[in-house]
Parts: structure tokens; C-alpha cells; sequence
């Protein structure tokens, strides 16, 4: 089985990509994130002529996640326990969606930017992953042999080669203490970064900004990862990015991690 996660940056904007894309990688199930599309707008038919089950959660034009599988979608879970909230008034974004396919607990996510250390969504940030990480760690506990992945855009650079340049990130979100604390708590909970684990090469990037030529300088940033249970992890054979993804007309300025998993 084939999964992946992509951050499309507007799935209205990037449908013909993202489905073009879809009927040639021979890709089962796909975690979709900042769609930027409320449920109903959401452009299925497409996907759907192409074999996939469509399940989304989405308000507006921010944040937003989906899951698109041709191998069966079940018990779907709109948010984790204990997900935060943030606004005014406080909601509970559309930034994680869950659901079992082809045997596979997957969760899309998308991770809070934190904008800011000093910005209140910085806290937002921790506390969300704080959140994350208790609700994960007591799916493991219940069933130590969950075939479960955690995958998405979780706005962090674990590793100072994970940016292209850490000397201009000083300081700045994505590279703090903090959140590279939050995100090896996963790993100490027993996840795998699996993404690395099959990928572990320096300067190998997800997210390349629009401006300043960024791609083709290279000057890009590893953010998009896929975490794994033990007894997943132990069925993953490999790890693509999708490089070709970020060319052409209208990309994302993210491109698609995919999982190669055994039976």
C-alpha cells in the first residue's frame, strides 16, 4: 500500500494537479492538508472518478484537512481529544482528521504555524502539539500494535539541516527549543519519524517559499513529516519525496511524502 501526505496549499486552485498526480502515482490514500475550502465546496467528483473516497473537514478559506482513499474509509474523527481551540470567539480549527484505511489508523495534520515567538499562536502551537502528543500516546498505550501514522505539515524543522540556512532562522519559529522538544516527544513516546528514518539525507526538503527563487536556489525547509506506530513503522519499506511536484505551472510550495508500505 501507497500513502501519502501533501500540504496542497488550496485544493481548489490545485485539483487538476492533485488529481493528475493521483491517476499516475498509484497512490492508496492521501492526507490532504490546507485544503482552504469549507466541506461542501470541496471539489470530490474528480477524485471520486478516480476511486477515491472523499471524507474533509473544513470551515473557510484557512486551514483545512482531508483524506482521499481507494481502500476504504472508516470510523472518521474529526479532531483529537483534547485539540485546542484559538480565536475569538475560540473554535476548534479544521487541522486534523482521522480515519482507517486499508487497515491503517491515518491522521492528517496540520500543524499551527506559531507565526511569531512572542505571538500568542506560538503558545497555541505548543499547546496543540502538547495535545497531540497525550492523545497519541494513549492510542499506543490502548493497543501497542496500532498501525497508526501521524502525517501532515507540522511546521517543524527537527534538524538545523532541515532549513536551508540556519543562521537566518535564528530566533525564529520552526527551529526553537521548544518545538523541536514537542516534536521528539513523540519519538520518546514510542512514534518513529519514519520520513527520516528512509530518508536521512541533509539539506532533502518538503516546503520551498514562492518568493526570492527559493526552489530553484534550493533554499527550502523539511516540515512535512509522517509518524509511525511500531508495528506501521516495521512495515515501511521506503519513502519518496515528490521533488517534480514543486515545478510547473501552479505548484504547491509543498510537495507529497510518500509512504511505501508492505503487506
Amino acid at each position: 500500500m501507497r500513502v501519502a501526505t501533501w500540504n496542497i496549499n488550496s485544493i481548489r486552485a490545485r485539483w487538476e494537479r492533485a488529481a493528475a498526480w493521483l491517476g499516475s502515482a498509484d497512490v492508496d490514500v492521501l492526507a490532504l492538508q490546507e485544503t482552504k475550502v469549507k466541506d461542501e465546496a470541496f471539489p470530490r467528483e474528480p477524485f471520486e472518478a478516480l476511486g477515491y473516497e472523499v471524507v474533509t473537514h473544513g470551515y473557510s478559506q484557512w486551514n483545512g484537512v482531508a483524506i482521499l482513499s481507494r481502500v476504504g474509509v472508516a470510523d472518521v474523527e474529526v479532531g483529537f481529544p483534547g485539540q485546542p481551540a484559538w480565536g475569538d470567539p475560540a473554535v476548534v480549527e479544521a487541522r486534523a482528521l482521522g480515519a482507517t484505511c486499508g487497515g491503517v489508523r491515518v491522521w492528517s495534520l496540520y500543524v499551527p504555524n506559531g507565526r511569531e515567538v512572542d505571538d500568542p499562536h506560538y503558545a497555541y502551537k505548543l499547546e496543540w502539539l502538547a495535545a497531540l502528543r497525550d492523545a497519541a500516546g494513549k492510542w499506543l498505550a490502548d493497543d501497542p500494535e496500532l498501525q497508526a501514522t501521524l502525517m501532515g505539515d507540522w511546521n517543524i524543522a527537527p534538524l538545523d539541516t532541515d532549513v536551508w540556512d540556519i543562521e537566518r532562522f535564528a530566533g525564529r519559529t520552526h527551529v526553537t527549543p521548544a518545538e523541536r522538544a514537542a516534536f521528539r516527544a513523540f519519538a520518546e513516546g514510542g512514534w518513529t519519524e519514519v520520513s527520516r528514518t528512509h530518508v536521512p539525507a541533509e539539506h532533502t526538503y518538503t516546503y520551498w517559499d514562492y518568493q526570492q527563487l527559493r526552489f530553484p536556489r534550493n533554499e527550502g525547509m523539511r516540515i512535512d513529516h509522517a509518524l509511525a506506530t511500531p508495528a506501521l513503522a516495521a512495515r515501511v519499506t521506503g519513502v519518496t519525496f515528490v521533488r517534480d511536484q514543486r515545478k510547473g505551472k501552479q505548484p504547491s510550495d509543498h510537495v507529497p511524502v510518500v509512504l511505501e508500505i508492505a503487506d
